[in-house]
């Protein structure tokens, strides 16, 4: 045993090297600290942060960014827990709450950054009071957006919704629905473009602003921010929120800086919850 004991010591100080300034997640992949962290977005507003980041801030604290844009909302998890990716960013507690039960994803979600107000906004009426009897009315389809859809609708009066039916309320939870409005559920990057085809469609924010609208002056309702469980966040692998570099970007994401960029750039349609 005297003889291997040298090579022991060596091989856990090899070892010891190795781990040394690198992040792990639950995966056991283990990355070097200097190396470009990589972050799946939304393209708006999502992608345009981490551009703000990544161009005005990162370099002074130490952190490279590699911005990947994603089209949808079902992708950046996938590409998440394939090792694609070391985090992403476009997504709510809910989403998450919901993927994470349905597909078995061990993801950590880190501290609230942004609100993307939901909206209704129509090519048709200039006011919910003017939706058509029997009009059809485009919802998010994926369930955490399409109950907060709803939830929308009931508290400007459109709908009412069966008591405690909460965040997670379906269309059948409508117990009255007086100008019988038709409910049609589509994949929420699809919503803008539904509007040419329906008299409303309730919009997730980051789609809204990608289409060109203004949610602070087009939508005809718009979601209060206050108390809001639906804020964006930066979400990682199990384990990944102790990788220095996911640290740096979560300390980067909240600073005064990304406040008033956000601030300017969105004025309102996008507001900071920090």
């Amino acid at each position: 045993m005297r003889r291997r004991l040298p090579s022991l010591i060596i091989a856990a100080l090899v070892l010891a090297v190795t781990a040394c300034g690198s992040g792990t997640d639950d995966t056991g992949t283990s990355t070097p600290a200097d190396a470009a962290l990589k972050v799946g977005v939304s393209p708006v507003p999502h992608g345009e942060i981490l551009t703000y980041v990544r161009d005005n801030l990162a370099e002074k604290a130490g952190l490279e960014l590699e911005i990947v844009e994603f089209t949808d909302y079902v992708q950046p998890n996938r590409a998440l827990a394939d090792g694609q990716l070391d985090a992403n960013y476009f997504q709510h507690v809910p989403y998450l709450d919901e993927e994470k039960a349905a597909k078995g994803y061990r993801f950590t979600a880190l501290e609230p950054v942004h609100i993307e107000p939901l909206g209704v906004y129509s090519k048709k009426v200039d006011s919910l009071a003017d939706l058509p009897a029997k009009g059809v009315v485009a919802i998010p389809n994926d369930p955490s957006n399409s109950g907060r859809a709803l939830n929308l609708l009931a508290n400007n009066g459109v709908i009412t919704l069966r008591e405690g039916a909460g965040v997670k309320a379906t269309t059948r939870d409508i117990v009255d629905n007086p100008k019988q409005l038709e409910f049609r559920e589509l994949e929420a990057a699809q919503l803008p473009r539904s509007l040419d085809d329906t008299a409303a469609a309730v919009v997730n924010g980051n789609y809204a602003i990608d289409a060109g609208l203004t949610p602070a002056t087009d939508a005809l309702a718009l979601e209060k921010g206050d108390g809001n469980p639906y804020a964006n966040l930066l979400v990682v692998r199990d384990g990944g929120d102790s990788d220095p570099r996911v640290r740096k970007l979560e300390e980067l994401l909240h600073s005064a800086e990304v406040k008033t960029f956000v601030a300017d750039r969105y004025k309102g349609s996008v507001a900071t919850v920090f």
